[in-house]
């Protein structure tokens, strides 16, 4: 018995000899091919870093059309052989909020979510390219973009931003102004072909020249206002140029007008010439007979803003307004700079022209 246990002893205190004569390996670097192998039962730790970015910090594009966003990833030292990694595309809203899933890839196979399912794609067009390919962008697609690799323990990101070309313009309700809480806002902006502006569009928009007095709402639950012009109603004309904010108001009680959003048209919007000036409903059927519908406010401010669309003829609009597009500012055209005039909201049975709507499909 004495033997044996000597034995053990002897045995216990030789592994203990060997274990502490090995090397340690630090742990800030782990693959999990450790466990499963490559093709080359290749094992790497530290002295091996993962890198990954973006060749663009933005990306900017139109509704209805594509986008792609740049990832791209790498190794240094290089590898001998290409490793599986898993690649995940999340994104949160420009208007701020929660961050979603896009899509999620292991080598050649890929799941996408949500609104973006069947809209996205990894392009993997060279190792290590993991851009996202997005088709048929929606209005609401605009925020930023986060590449996330993982290889093992190894997990590198980065970002890119989605911004859509397109026009800010104010809208308030046709019983006047500061009508409308922030769910009404958002519907009346969805109403008009539109979204709620985030602030960056509502910025860019002030400084291409938007000068507008009333406050409205924005994605984000603020109300603002742009001003280029300062005078008495809006600050006085001490206060410098600049875009006013009330804030955070709440999203229920209070009301205000909105500052809406829209991007390019899969169609066009054209006057049509009638023979005669028209009630609205009159205007609506018009449109109908023409293959067309009646426009929204947005398309009428995409075509103004994207296509140049100038015409100096009032015409209804499906709301119930009455404005038209000027780019070109002339004698009896209005102001001396270009915009889209209105009239506001006359009684339906006045008789104007109209404006309408054919899709591109």
């Amino acid at each position: 018995m004495m033997i044996c246990c000597l034995q053990t002893l002897l045995l216990l205190g030789a592994q203990l000899l060997l274990s502490l004569a090995a090397p340690t390996l630090p742990n800030n670097f782990f693959y999990h091919d450790y466990l499963k192998g490559n093709g080359n039962k290749e094992i790497h730790f530290s002295g091996v870093k993962l890198h990954v970015d973006s060749a663009q910090p933005s990306v900017f594009a139109v509704r209805g059309g594509n986008a792609t966003m740049p990832c791209r990833f790498w190794y240094e030292p290089e590898l001998s052989s290409p490793r599986g990694v898993r690649v995940k595309w999340s994104w949160r809203p420009a208007a701020g909020g929660h961050e979603t899933d896009v899509l999620v890839a292991v080598g050649l196979r890929s799941r996408s979510f949500g609104a973006f399912r069947g809209r996205v794609q990894l392009r993997q067009d060279s190792p290590g390219d993991a851009a996202l390919v997005m088709s048929n962008l929606l209005l609401n697609d605009t925020g930023s973009y986060h590449c996330e690799v993982v290889d093992g323990l190894e997990d590198r990101s980065t970002s890119v931003n989605l911004e859509l070309r397109g026009v800010v313009f104010p809208y308030q309700h046709p019983g006047g102004h500061y009508h409308l809480s922030f769910p009404g806002a958002q519907r009346a902006c969805e109403e008009q072909d539109s979204t709620l502006a985030t602030f960056t569009q509502l910025f860019q928009s002030w400084k291409e020249g938007l000068n507008w007095c009333n406050a409205g709402w924005l994605a984000d639950g603020t109300v603002q206002y742009p001003i280029t012009r300062p005078r008495v109603p809006c600050g006085g004309h001490a206060v410098t140029p600049g875009v006013r904010s009330y804030g955070r108001r709440h999203l229920h009680l209070h009301r205000y007008d909105v500052f809406c959003f829209s991007s390019s048209l899969r169609g066009e919007v054209y006057y049509l010439q009638p023979s005669h000036k028209m009630n609205l409903t009159e205007a609506q059927q018009a449109c109908q007979e023409d293959g067309a519908e009646i426009a929204k406010v947005g398309q009428l401010y995409a075509a103004w803003k994207l296509t140049g669309l100038d015409h100096c003829d009032a015409g209804w609009l499906s709301d119930g307004s009455v404005r038209y597009p000027i780019t070109k500012p002339r004698i009896h055209c209005g102001p001396s700079e270009p915009g889209v005039r209105s009239f506001g909201f006359p009684p339906p049975q006045h008789k104007h022209g109209v404006y309408c709507y054919k899709s591109g499909g």
